[in-house]
């Protein structure tokens, strides 16, 4: 599967299951959803990530959408690849 446009999901719920702060993280996100058969929609949206543990600071990332439905797979298949910032394993379905 690949890439599409949210337009393509008109009236059909989805989840964000990943946010890439990096280039490396979004290249390897793609893929690996790719591999996996799993289609998905890109956003650019601004993220919050600690500098130090001490201070936080904004920065653009891109956003990863799913349709609802696969959310909880499309989790675990980018935990297995190793991205793990991006995404908060407490809201697995």
């Amino acid at each position: 599967m690949a890439r599409i446009d949210f337009d393509d999901w008109e009236d059909k719920e989805v989840a964000r299951v990943y946010i890439a702060g990096r280039m490396a993280e979004a290249l390897l996100a793609e893929k690996t959803l790719s591999k996996h058969g799993i289609d998905y929609a890109l956003d650019i949206e601004p993220f919050r990530m600690m500098i130090l543990g001490l201070f936080p600071s904004e920065y653009n990332g891109v956003g990863f959408y799913v349709l609802a439905g696969q959310a909880g797979f499309s989790k675990r298949v980018l935990l297995d690849a190793g991205l793990r910032t991006g995404i908060e394993e407490d809201e697995f379905d």
